[in-house]
C-alpha cells in the first residue's frame, strides 16, 4: 500500500513499481520491450519533436497507469503496462511496419495485442488486465493530443512547459536530430533597443514585406 494510516505514506513505491517485473520470462522481456519501443518512439516519432515531449508523454501515461492499475486493480508492478504503452504508440505511428515477435513476423499494429496475449498465457488474466492499463493510457494520450484536436475540434491541453524543455537542453538555435529530419529551436529577436523593444517572430524573414513597404503608392494603369 502506498497510503496507510499507520505510517508515513511510502511515496517512493509509485516510482519503484515501474522498475519491478514479473518472474520468469518477464525479467528479460519487459526491460527489452521497454527499451526497444521507448527509444524508437523517442527518436523517430513526430509526436515528440521538442525536447521534453517524451518526458511529458511518459509522465502522463505513468499517471494513468498508477491510477488504473494501482488504485483500481491493486497491481504492484507497472513496468509491463508502461512497455505496452510504448509499444502501442509505436504501433500507432508505424501500423504497417514489420516487426519480429520471437519467430513470427507481422504488422506492428498487432504488436500490443500479441504482448497482451503472451502475458495472459504466461502470467494469467489479472496480470494481462493490469498490463492493459498501459494501452488505455497510451490511447488516451493519442485521443487528447491528436484525435480530439484534429477531428473533434477540441484543444490540446497536454503540452511541454518551457521549464521542462530547458531541462532537456532546449536552447535557441540548437538542432536535434530526429528519425524524420532535424528540429531547430527558434531564436527570438528584438527590434530597436531598450526596454520597449518589441520581439520579432522566431521564424526567418524573406525580406519581401520590407521591400514592398519601402515603395511608394501604386498607380493604376491608364490613369493620369
Amino acid at each position: 500500500m502506498v497510503f496507510t494510516t499507520k505510517m508515513a505514506p511510502q511515496l517512493w513505491r509509485i516510482f519503484t513499481a515501474f522498475l519491478i517485473t514479473k518472474p520468469k520470462f518477464a525479467i528479460l522481456l519487459d526491460p527489452y520491450f521497454l527499451y526497444q519501443y521507448g527509444s524508437a518512439i523517442e527518436r523517430e516519432s513526430s509526436r515528440f519533436s521538442q525536447p521534453g515531449d517524451f518526458f511529458v508523454y511518459t509522465l502522463f501515461v505513468g499517471t494513468v497507469i498508477v491510477t488504473l492499475a494501482g488504485a483500481l486493480l491493486n497491481a504492484y508492478t507497472f513496468l509491463p503496462a508502461l512497455s505496452l504503452a510504448y509499444a502501442y504508440t509505436f504501433a500507432q505511428d508505424n501500423p504497417t511496419r514489420q516487426v519480429s515477435f520471437f519467430i513470427v513476423n507481422f504488422d506492428s499494429k498487432y504488436l500490443p495485442f500479441a504482448l497482451l496475449f503472451m502475458t495472459f498465457i504466461i502470467d494469467g488474466g489479472d496480470a494481462a488486465l493490469a498490463q492493459l492499463t498501459g494501452l488505455v493510457a497510451a490511447h488516451l494520450y493519442d485521443f487528447l493530443t491528436r484525435i480530439w484536436p484534429a477531428f473533434g475540434g477540441g484543444k490540446n491541453y497536454i503540452f511541454t512547459p518551457q521549464v521542462v524543455k530547458r531541462w532537456f537542453g532546449a536552447t535557441p538555435g540548437s538542432v536535434q536530430n530526429r528519425g524524420y529530419g532535424h528540429v531547430v529551436q527558434g531564436r527570438g529577436r528584438t527590434t530597436g533597443t531598450g526596454a520597449g523593444a518589441e520581439p520579432e517572430s522566431a521564424g526567418r524573414s524573406t525580406g519581401v514585406s520590407n521591400a514592398w513597404g519601402s515603395m511608394g503608392p501604386g498607380r493604376r494603369l491608364g490613369a493620369e
